[in-house]
């Protein structure tokens, strides 16, 4: 059942677009840095892609496996992987005292931990890999530390698994850590409480009070339109009639002429 709802949301959360984002690649000063989650915050309460970005810090020793182990006290239903060139990918379970919800369906079983390995050369120093994966269904807030480990080819494992009780205090070998935030539109009705309702209603207002003066120009001007139109017709009438008088007045002596001439 966990596999077959895995294979059923593969499509939905889009995993398959995200093949091998940034293999081996070489970039200076890798080894000043840590293993680390990207993005380090994503939005809780839904689905997201992340990363787990390890760079070689040896230059004597290639990466050639990382084991990353999800939190025991926050399961995560729903957990995907994506294939990476020159690795291998595999996965353990774990049975839950309580069963979670993923998408309706009552789960006992998650993953819980992942673990890729090199078939090639692994991770050169001087360069890092991304290793993605999708989770879902996330928690709505706080956070999710990953105890990770990192083995190189001379057989060294590398733990990085510490929280920093002081988050301004960074710790040697911090656990890679997300940190997720409110859900937008639910972010934003806790934050703003009623204010939030009112908002909208004030620019409802406001743009009822402005409407009348917009229809009131529209209305007036047809109104203008039409009492000049009446103007000019009454001028054109009263023109037309006035020549017709001025016209018709030389003709009355010319008839008077001819009546006294038969006469």
């Amino acid at each position: 059942m966990f596999q077959s709802h895995l294979r059923r949301t593969a499509t939905r959360v889009g995993l398959a677009t995200g093949v091998a984002v940034v293999t081996a690649v070489t970039l200076p000063g890798v080894a000043q840095a840590h293993v680390s989650v990207q993005p380090s915050t994503t939005e809780g309460g839904g689905f997201s892609v992340i990363a787990f970005r390890v760079p070689n810090e040896r230059e004597d020793a290639s990466t050639t496996r990382v084991q990353v182990t999800l939190p025991k006290d926050q399961p995560i239903g729903e957990v995907q992987t994506t294939p990476i060139p020159g690795w291998k990918v595999a996965t353990a379970t774990r049975n839950l005292d309580q069963p979670v919800e993923v998408e309706g369906e009552q789960l006992t079983k998650v993953v819980s931990r992942v673990t890729w390995t090199a078939t090639a050369g692994g991770v050169q120093p001087e360069q890092f890999q991304d290793f993605q994966l999708s989770l879902g269904q996330l928690p709505d807030r706080g956070s999710l530390a990953f105890n990770t480990v990192q083995t190189y080819s001379d057989g060294e494992n590398v733990s990085w698994n510490q929280v920093s009780a002081d988050p301004s205090v960074e710790a040697e070998h911090p656990a890679p850590t997300l940190t997720l935030t409110p859900a937008e539109a639910g972010a934003g009705d806790q934050a703003t409480g009623s204010g939030a309702a009112e908002t909208p209603a004030a620019s409802d207002q406001a743009a009822d009070v402005t409407a009348p003066a917009d229809e009131g120009s529209d209305s007036t001007l047809p109104l203008l339109l039409s009492g000049a139109a009446l103007v000019l017709s009454v001028v054109a009438l009263v023109l037309a009639w006035r020549r017709g008088r001025v016209g018709a007045a030389p003709a009355a002596p010319a008839e008077r002429s001819r009546h006294d001439v038969h006469a």
